[in-house]
């Protein structure tokens, strides 16, 4: 052996791929899985974020209404006599209860002083209000976590049939603890608003650029932990809701800075670049991290259809017959978006900028309510429609059909499975279709719907891909049997990401 014929064997020694065709294949389809991440993602954000718009609408638009058809009902009740036990639907009554939370908490905003927080925001240094802005968004997630805890326990306090052994401490003491969650958080995005008027509004850019690099961060934090389909759907909610939400603080930035300027346009061009950079940050950091979150953990693309499935049973299940939930609570539950607090903000900041004087102003505010009627209304037809349309390709049609849980918590009910059974008659698409354009039934009051649970929360793992090995396959069936259904992930686990 010379070293002429080792240097021979070194430049004409050849190889064959095809021999582990397996692990090269799975490289390539990782490649092209990383490649189909951003538009699988941004298609699950879209609708996400056209969903919390749709609650978010609602407050403004409906909500109202309905208040109104309420009070109207409850005037007119001595007219009609009491036919009915209940003075109130249940649903009214938590219509009433939101409108007057909202009233309250706008009126008691007026005793924030928003000038005087922004001087004192702006009197700080850079890094203390980096971290500031760091422990807001803490802050913020464990109040939305907890928020919508609040809410829901009000609303079944309220709605509870009297008949029952009391078990709360009563209607008056929720109904307060409420109204304080709703200002306290409002107070706190006011707080987040403001520290990033002062980032667009600092001469150097340094605390922008400082803000928008914890964007990048988040990458560190998340990209290197194991993470299955339900945790993933968990980071998914959360920030479709964090997009949503920073785009409602830069409309209020806008406003708040349009209105300094004496609403010059030029000054609008001056603030578009800036918003755009935050919003392409987002939008790079999402991607990026779902991209190789996915590749780490062996996660295919089809999985954003699924959640994106997910969520659309819910819009579906809200408009049912049986629905035991308003569509804005399950958004909140599901995302922890709660839409109470950031409208109970907008309202004041809008009101607050925009003066409204003479006959022709007040018209103008008349057709702009008009106008977002008729969003709201656009928007929730759209999205009734696409829902339909995910649902059936998902192929849930049949669990729309089965009525919601009815029975005690820790108490199955068999009887109640064996009466709610699908109707025979009609087939599964025009049980869908004529299920969503149905009011709902009130049930029976010796029956307890849950508030959090649902007939939804059986639902949905699919495989990753059927080229993986044995030991691959047995693992993931093992993590499988350990898994909860996607439909059970919800604000309680929201606030951080629980990796088993």
């Amino acid at each position: 052996l010379s070293l002429l014929r080792f240097l021979s064997a070194e430049l004409t020694r050849g190889y064959f791929l095809e021999h582990n065709e397996a692990k090269y294949t799975e490289r390539r389809e990782r490649v092209y899985t990383c490649l189909r991440i951003p538009r699988e993602l941004e298609k699950l954000m879209v609708f996400g974020i056209f969903l919390c718009l749709d609650a978010f609408l609602y407050v403004f638009t409906l909500l109202p209404l309905r208040v109104f058809l309420a009070l109207f009902r409850l005037l007119t009740l001595p007219c009609y006599g009491l036919r009915d036990r209940r003075l109130l639907q249940p649903a009214q009554v938590c219509d009433i209860l939101k409108g007057v939370i909202l009233v309250i908490c706008y009126f008691m905003m007026h005793y924030v002083d928003y000038s005087m927080m922004y001087h004192l925001i702006r009197g700080q240094s850079v890094i203390k209000l980096y971290i500031i802005y760091n422990m807001l968004e803490v802050a913020d997630r464990l109040f939305s976590s907890f928020g919508q805890d609040i809410l829901d326990a009000l609303y079944w306090t309220a709605t509870e049939p009297k008949e029952r052994k009391r078990a709360h401490i009563g209607v008056i003491p929720h109904f307060f603890m409420a109204v304080l969650y709703v200002f306290l958080h409002a107070i706190l995005i006011m707080v987040q608003a403001t520290t990033l008027n002062v980032a667009f509004n600092s001469h150097n850019k340094s605390l922008l650029t400082i803000m928008m690099s914890n964007n990048f961060v988040e990458i560190k934090g998340s990209v290197f932990k194991k993470f299955e389909k339900n945790n993933l759907f968990q980071m998914s909610n959360s920030d479709i809701k964090e997009r949503f939400t920073n785009y409602v603080l830069l409309l209020i930035v806008c406003l708040r800075n349009m209105e300094q300027f004496s609403w010059n346009p030029d000054h609008l061009w001056v603030l578009f670049p800036d918003v755009c950079m935050v919003i392409a940050s987002e939008i790079a950091v999402d991607i990026v991290k779902h991209a190789f979150i996915t590749k780490f953990n062996d996660i295919t693309a089809d999985v954003y259809s699924e959640y994106r499935a997910s969520l659309a049973f819910d819009l579906v299940s809200s408009r049912q017959k049986n629905a035991y939930t308003d569509y804005s609570d399950s958004v909140a539950r599901r995302m922890g978006f709660i839409p109470l607090p950031l409208a109970v903000l907008l309202i004041r900041v809008v009101t607050s900028s925009i003066k409204v004087q003479g006959i022709l102003s007040y018209a103008c505010v008349i057709l702009f309510y008009f106008g977002l009627i008729s969003l709201k209304v656009l928007n929730s037809i759209v999205l009734l429609g696409k829902s339909c349309q995910y649902v059936k390709e998902a192929k849930m049609e049949e669990k729309l059909s089965n009525p919601p849980p009815t029975c005690t918590p820790g108490k199955p009910s068999s009887k109640s499975q064996n009466k709610c059974k699908p109707s025979q008659g009609l087939s599964t698409e025009e049980n869908l279709s004529a299920s969503v354009t149905n009011q709902p039934i009130h049930q029976k009051e010796n029956i307890i719907p849950l508030l959090v649970t649902s007939n939804s929360d059986q639902f949905l793992t699919t495989p990753d891909g059927d080229e993986k090995d044995i030991t691959q396959d047995n693992s993931e069936l093992k993590h499988r049997s350990s898994k909860k259904d996607l439909l059970e992930i919800d604000r309680f686990t929201i606030c951080g990401n629980r990796i088993d």
